[in-house]
């Protein structure tokens, strides 16, 4: 399966464009913003579990990153509500569930190889930090070997200068609407821009809240194997 697996494409996906289907699993919809591979893959989507679901115990051979958009989520390992952000690094087993629902980022396959932090952040609890310039503040979630993950918050009528991302960019939008010179980015958007692409972003009266990962593009990660033998 190839869902926007052309990472030298720039991919806009709103929230009105959504269309979850159904998993294997009772309970469970996917939104998939890309994808490399077949019901193992290469993949990022947006997750929705209902009210009493859950997965048998499982290994992620490839490791997962969690971002928990709305309600809880839980393993047998404790319970993470909105704003938690979980690794789950190559090898490591859990048996997820919920008993409220919840919705979540998910992305599968993309860690490096001796990549082996397991991290839990409260993202609720944890302090931001002075962004580069005046009206961001950034709050670092995970950095191994130059690839970098942070949640960034943009006060309003905040401007970035123009700048390259040589890794790529990937971005979703929590709050607020992102901007820049090639459109405007509400709430559940999200964005992929390739590696040497260039942008300067702002935003105006409503400010911004981003979830965004740079460097990971071309960065050797285990799913990349999906993306040159679907290719």
């Amino acid at each position: 399966m190839q869902i926007n697996s052309d990472f030298n494409q720039r991919v806009v996906i709103r929230p009105e464009q959504y269309q979850f289907i159904d998993s294997p699993l009772a309970g469970v919809s996917r939104m998939m913003l890309d994808r490399a591979g077949a019901e193992v893959a290469r993949a990022t989507s947006i997750v929705r579990y209902a009210a009493g679901a859950g997965y048998s115990g499982h290994t992620h051979d490839g490791g997962e990153e969690i971002l928990v958009l709305e309600g809880m989520l839980s393993d047998e390992h404790g319970d993470y509500p909105t704003g938690t952000y979980l690794r789950n690094p190559p090898g490591s087993h859990h048996q997820p569930y919920t008993l409220a629902g919840c919705t979540l980022l998910v992305k599968l396959w993309q860690f490096a190889a001796d990549d082996n932090a397991q991290v839990r952040v409260d993202t609720q609890q944890t302090q931001w930090l002075p962004g580069l310039v005046l009206g961001l503040s950034v709050m670092p979630l995970h950095e191994h070997n130059g690839v970098n993950t942070a949640l960034v918050r943009w006060a309003p009528h905040t401007q970035f200068s123009a700048h390259m991302h040589v890794g790529g960019e990937e971005i979703l939008v929590l709050e607020g609407l992102f901007c820049d010179e090639f459109g405007e980015y509400p709430a559940g958007t999200w964005l992929r821009n390739p590696r040497y692409s260039q942008h300067a972003p702002f935003t105006g009266k409503e400010g911004a809240l981003i979830y965004v990962k740079v460097g990971h593009f071309d960065a050797g990660l285990l799913g990349d194997r999906f993306i040159q033998q679907e290719s």
